[in-house]
């Protein structure tokens, strides 16, 4: 074991659970053994809870410029320890060290943004009658729970933990059981950083603590990143026990291509943000929904997509079921008459022989009713559909249930306006592969892509995190009265 078994980090102190159950964390890269993670129960959230909840009394009271000072700080410590945090997230996600590190990265943008809120949440003032002030107050919620995916071990641990707590709320972090490492880290650094104890806990579970942290009292909002099937029961879960709740599901992203595109740059986006990741993200290409005659750049996109090698510049997916699940939908779209133009199955890596690894996949001739053309697969597999018009094509796009990101791939101006128009989806590209938003722009996506209202990340997160005060003063007794007064 590389690593000492994982703990829980409740009010400053790593502390083991109550329970024994033990999991163990498996590097998807060669398949050995990195630490073992405990399955909490209850209690141990309790105990994170109450401590959380004292740590608030404190850290909500003092002033945003003040909180934001830890951030400055955790910033730097992020800067200084990018390639360890990097080589961490390799092992324990399986990603290529390039995209572990652009992950850093981005964490390093999203706390900057959050040392930017003092300049965002002044609040208004007006004089509304003569003698007569109203003035507004943004107020932070209280005891927080952010549960996150395996996917980004680290960015999507950001999208809340700056915001939240630059806001004065106090937080539980639930990392996925399986990549446990990178949040143990996070914890340290903002201790380093300044942050009192209390004011960020980790409790590590699986499940179970998951259904706690929806029904736990002392808990006032939950955000969630994971499969729609889950956030659908988060939400409604955590809501029904009257939390705010922001749960962000899963997604089958469809980019469109016309025959006028660019050739080398839509072939290189697509196949980009098919593999990239090894296709484990929320805003992967799943579909490539031609539009006419597109067959020389569909053989470029397949040219580009060769250029991913497992094991070089192209990672492993997270566990063996994830890539027993994946090569089941490439031989069920085969065994229903689509072309494989280029397969991922049975790829082993020399030197990595026990690691997941899942090669870039096209399947060609799909259509709209076979399971790879709409359900949502999280890997580097990319489902072509051939169409005549651009309505047949935005007709497939629209009846998708999911609406995180679409793309469309021209050269032509109003094309690009049309489509952009006309998506049913919340983020959207135009000759761009993986249209993410970058700060202070907010990530969200619609329909079955996100459960709650807002966005965690960017200006919108600002209303998320926070519960506003309206206070009316008047203080001139010889001022005109009227209505108001």
């Amino acid at each position: 074991m590389k690593y000492p078994e994982v703990r829980n980090y409740i009010n400053g102190t790593y502390v083991p659970a109550k329970t024994t159950p033990l999991m163990d964390v498996i590097s998807p890269v060669d398949g050995t053994l990195l630490s073992k993670v405990p399955l909490s129960d209850p209690k141990d959230l309790d105990e994170a809870v109450t401590d959380a909840r004292q740590a608030f009394a404190t850290w909500s009271k003092t002033p945003i410029k003040e909180r934001v000072q830890v951030f400055y700080r955790y910033k730097v410590l992020l800067e200084k320890n990018i390639d360890s945090l990097s080589r961490l997230i390799q092992e324990e996600n399986g990603k290529t060290y390039d995209e572990a590190k652009a992950e850093i990265e981005k964490s390093i943008e999203l706390t900057e943004f959050a040392c930017s809120l003092p300049q965002m949440v002044c609040g208004d003032i007006l004089e509304v009658s003569k003698g007569v002030e109203c003035r507004t107050e943004l107020c932070p919620l209280g005891v927080v729970a952010s549960i996150v995916p395996f996917n980004f071990p680290s960015m999507v641990p950001h999208w809340t933990i700056p915001n939240a707590l630059a806001l004065g709320n106090t937080m539980i972090l639930k990392p996925s059981e399986v990549v446990p490492l990178s949040a143990l880290r996070i914890a340290g650094m903002l201790e380093e950083a300044g942050l009192p104890a209390g004011v960020f806990n980790i409790v590590h579970g699986d499940r179970s603590l998951v259904e706690a942290i929806c029904d736990h009292p002392g808990i006032d909002a939950v955000s969630f990143v994971g499969s729609t099937k889950v956030a659908k029961i988060v939400y409604a879960r955590a809501s029904s026990n009257h939390k705010r709740v922001l749960a962000l599901g899963g997604a089958k992203n469809h980019l469109v291509v016309l025959p006028d595109a660019h050739p080398a740059m839509t072939a290189a986006n697509v196949a980009a943000s098919m593999a990239g990741c090894a296709g484990q993200r929320c805003m992967a290409a799943s579909v490539l929904i031609t539009v006419g005659d597109c067959d020389s750049i569909v053989d470029l996109v397949c040219s580009e997509a060769q250029k991913f090698i497992p094991g070089l510049n192209l990672g492993s997916v997270i566990s063996g079921a994830a890539k027993e699940r994946i090569e089941t939908y490439i031989a069920e779209a085969e065994k229903q008459g689509a072309i494989v133009r280029l397969d991922g199955r049975n790829v082993i890596v020399p030197g990595k022989e026990n690691g997941f690894y899942v090669g870039p996949t096209i399947i060609d001739q799909v259509s709209a009713d076979m399971p790879v053309a709409f359900e949502e697969i999280f890997g580097p597999v990319l489902s072509i559909i051939r169409v005549n018009s651009i309505d047949e094509a935005l007709s497939i796009e629209n009846s998708n249930p999911y609406g995180n990101a679409a793309a469309i791939f021209t050269q032509s101006g109003s094309m690009a306006k049309y489509f952009a128009d006309h998506f049913n989806s919340g983020m959207i590209g135009v000759n761009i592969g993986v249209p993410v938003p970058r700060e202070p722009f907010s990530f969200g996506g619609w329909n079955d892509s996100k459960f709650g209202v807002g966005d965690l990340t960017g200006k919108s997160s600002i209303d998320f995190w926070t519960k506003l005060k309206k206070i009316t003063t008047k203080w001139n007794p010889e001022a005109r009265t009227n209505w108001m007064s």
